[in-house]
């Protein structure tokens, strides 16, 4: 979907445990500043009051009247029909809450809402890595293009989402894509969230460090610290994004089994990536172990890491060759190399999920 000319205003929040953040969107770029309100996640009422004046802020500064509101909420939920349900984040809204339809009857345009971590890879689908990706690849020469994306949110949580050949894929209780629910590949009892987390990063240096885990600073300072760029035991915080980065792999690499494109990476731990990215690769390309000591791929193909120079320059150039067609003198373009690559968000978390959500409501309303 190419927004470029689209006119049409979305207005669309990325609502979170602390905060909402309020931004209308208008072929593909923010048309104002954020507004950001507090989310007072235990009073439904205080946090209801907030999304109203949020919103009624934000079509005040809108240049002409918006046609939809498009957010990124919590789950679980019934998205389609706009109902909240018990959220851990945000409690007041245990019970169930018909927040999509209140929006609707109080602006008087259609509300949609989807999980953060849906819009986030829909927004990097439409105007983030997969273009960035398929248009170096043109440059480059190849016939080579990728139609699907995986991608996952590195935060509080570990969340994900799918799209294919542009469509967003939400499943039949709009729970596709919930990799945090995936097995954690270095503690089997818990799920990868447990190891794909700031709460993970913080465990796992203090626990190296040996320190209390209350002690353990935010995960900026931790991979300041892994980087040398600031005081602390660099060992312990680099074998936390170390084994971060075989957790998520190792996510990633079911995902992509499955998906078979490219994958991107988001959230607020994202800025470590050179500390977890070159574990992360190392586990998607090791190997399996069959009963008779064979080894074979993890995945089929080879994944390789956008963000290396060396590693992007060998998925650009592929193996492109010409190949004749039977019969006659025409030639065609043709690169056998099956490859997978890993990329990190190439618009940040908070525009991928606004364009996301304007790319949503804009195609559902194409539909309607």
């Amino acid at each position: 979907m190419n927004l470029n000319n689209d006119k049409r205003i979305v207005m669309t929040l990325d609502g979170g445990g602390t905060n909402f953040r309020f931004i209308a969107i208008r072929g593909a770029q923010p048309l104002n500043q954020t507004v950001t309100m507090a989310s007072h996640g235990h009073d439904l009422d205080r946090c209801l009051a907030n999304i109203i004046s949020g919103f009624t802020q934000l079509k005040e500064s809108c240049p002409e009247p918006p046609v939809a509101i498009s957010f990124a909420f919590p789950g679980p939920a019934d998205y389609p029909n706009g109902i909240i349900g018990d959220l851990y984040n945000l409690p007041g809204f245990r019970g169930g809450v018909a927040l999509g339809p209140m929006l609707e009857d109080k602006f008087g345009i259609p509300a949609f809402i989807n999980n953060d971590g849906d819009l986030f890879v829909y927004g990097e689908a439409i105007a983030g890595l997969l273009p960035y990706v398929n248009g170096l690849l043109e440059q480059a020469g190849s016939p080579k293009r990728y139609h699907n994306l995986f991608g996952v949110t590195l935060g509080t949580g570990f969340g994900g989402g799918i799209v294919r050949n542009g469509e967003l894929f939400l499943g039949d209780n709009s729970m596709a894509g919930e990799v945090w629910l995936l097995r954690n590949r270095l503690d089997p009892e818990s799920n990868a969230e447990e190891g794909a987390s700031i709460r993970a990063v913080q465990r796992v240096y203090a626990a190296q460090a040996g320190i209390p885990v209350e002690q353990a600073p935010e995960p900026k300072r931790i991979c300041e610290i892994g980087l040398g760029e600031a005081q602390g035991n660099q060992a312990a915080a680099r074998e936390a994004f170390r084994q971060l980065g075989v957790v998520v792999g190792d996510a990633l690499g079911n995902a992509l089994t499955l998906v078979d494109g490219l994958a991107v990476i988001g959230g607020g731990i994202a800025g470590a990536s050179p500390l977890f990215l070159p574990a992360l690769i190392e586990e998607l390309n090791s190997n399996y172990t069959g009963h008779t000591g064979k080894t074979y791929r993890r995945l089929a193909s080879p994944a390789f890491n956008l963000e290396d120079p060396a590693q992007l320059e060998k998925f650009l150039k592929g193996d492109t060759r010409q190949v004749l067609v039977p019969g006659g003198t025409r030639q065609i373009k043709y690169d056998p190399l099956q490859r997978l690559g890993v990329g990190m968000s190439r618009l940040g978390t908070s525009q991928a999920v606004a364009i996301g959500a304007c790319a949503f409501a804009l195609n559902r309303l194409n539909h309607e």
